[in-house]
């Protein structure tokens, strides 16, 4: 009793108190080194598990590159081509069966308004276009043919992909210019050659580029509107006002263009903006893309219960390695930390390996598709986030398995 009451209170005189034993404590570099230590031992058990982690965040990574890239292929479209043309069309009369027509001198009306950079013009002409005269009426490819002011090639900002755009002298002659679209229609693939139009031929003597800005161009067969008025019939009434202005007063000029082409009646004209569609598509890309994002989730799901799956396996099958550790003096949560930390390692590197894959696949789509390659780094701090998370989940029921084992029957079990 003696010895018990000097063993609590040290010996007399001295003062000195007796220490209390602690378990030793791991460095980072213990744990680290300790924790990879069955995935280093299990190598194809390791790639097996951390492939279900990289295919699920591979799924998800790629999906939003490729979105985002297409996003990004949109914005950087709309720059080049602007957001500040409005297009002006006759609407809806309020008499019932009265045709609404624009002012012949619609253009000039609205190149006077402030803040309007460029100005043209396109009017609709009621006649027929063929490859040649032996080909019926009927049978045509349904281009609509219209009359074109020279200003209006750099108000919508377009590229002659060959050949010349209309001018002073080709204005005046049978000349017409052919939409990208108009010219596959016909098999034209460059200018020089000659398509009947109305009763004559006429020459190509240019074909546009694509012009996202405006399909309807694209479509249509565009001659001078001189030409028009001497030889198809044209009244000289444009059917759409182009007009390109700064972008500070863009939201100025569409409240001035109905009043200014039409004063007596500004209500039956109609503006819009053809960017419109573009700038809606860009903010809805990748809306689609949710069930895509859920299969991504599910295959990450999948691979954390194969992650778990591992752990526990790896748990039966080192339970001597536990029993000698913890007879050695390993605390109960030095072994929880180790099998988390072999958890989180398992899925950090399918994780690693889903984040290469991913990028790999958006940036092969983007070369083949000439997209710009985008992968958005909350996308990657994300996805890898969520392996981490996963991983100390799926470790933390192995972990607390292992750190319960008695030493005595894991030695015995062993």
């Amino acid at each position: 009793m003696a010895r018990r009451k000097l063993g609590r209170r040290g010996s007399a005189g001295d003062g000195s108190v007796r220490r209390r034993l602690s378990p030793a404590r791991l460095s980072p570099r213990d744990v680290l080194h300790v924790g990879s230590g069955g995935l280093r031992s299990r190598p194809l058990r390791v790639a097996l598990s951390a492939l279900g982690i990289a295919i699920g965040i591979a799924t998800m990574i790629s999906v939003v590159g490729v979105s985002a890239s297409s996003k990004e292929q949109l914005l950087r479209r709309l720059d080049e081509l602007g957001t500040n043309m409005l297009v002006a069309t006759p609407g809806e009369s309020m008499f019932a069966g009265e045709t609404v027509k624009l002012s012949r001198n619609a253009v000039g009306r609205v190149s006077r308004i402030d803040g309007v950079e460029h100005a043209g013009a396109t009017g609709s002409v009621e006649t027929s276009l063929r490859r040649n005269e032996k080909i019926p009426e009927d049978d045509g490819v349904g281009i609509k043919v219209q009359a074109a002011s020279q200003g209006l090639l750099k108000v919508i900002r377009g590229e002659v992909g060959s050949g010349t755009w209309l001018n002073e002298a080709s204005g005046h002659y049978p000349a017409v210019v052919l939409g990208h679209v108009s010219a596959q229609r016909l098999g034209i693939g460059k200018a020089g050659q000659q398509v009947w139009l109305g009763d004559r031929y006429f020459t190509v003597v240019g074909i546009l580029d694509p012009l996202p800005l405006a399909p309807e161009i694209e479509r249509s067969a565009l001659v001078g509107w001189d030409v028009a008025e001497d030889l198809l019939g044209f009244d000289g009434h444009p059917t759409s006002v182009y007009e390109r202005s700064t972008n500070d007063t863009v939201s100025d000029v569409r409240d001035l263009l109905p009043a200014t082409i039409d004063p007596e009646n500004p209500q039956d004209i109609e503006v819009t903006d053809p960017s419109a569609k573009l700038k809606a598509r860009a903010a809805t890309e990748g809306a689609f893309n949710s069930l895509l994002l859920g299969l991504g989730g599910i295959a990450l799901l999948v691979g954390g219960v194969g992650v778990a799956n591992t752990m526990i396996i790896s748990v039966l099958e080192r339970r001597y390695e536990i029993g000698l550790r913890r007879s050695l003096g390993a605390a109960r949560g030095q072994i929880r930390v180790q099998f988390v930390t072999e958890s989180l390692l398992l899925s950090g590197l399918g994780g690693a390996a889903g984040v290469v894959l991913g990028a790999a696949a958006t940036a092969v789509f983007a070369h083949l598709d000439g997209l710009p390659w985008v992968v958005p780094l909350w996308s990657v701090a994300g996805g890898f986030g969520a392996t981490l998370v996963i991983g100390t989940l799926a470790g933390l029921y192995p972990a607390v398995r292992a750190a319960r084992l008695s030493p005595t029957l894991a030695l015995h079990a062993a």
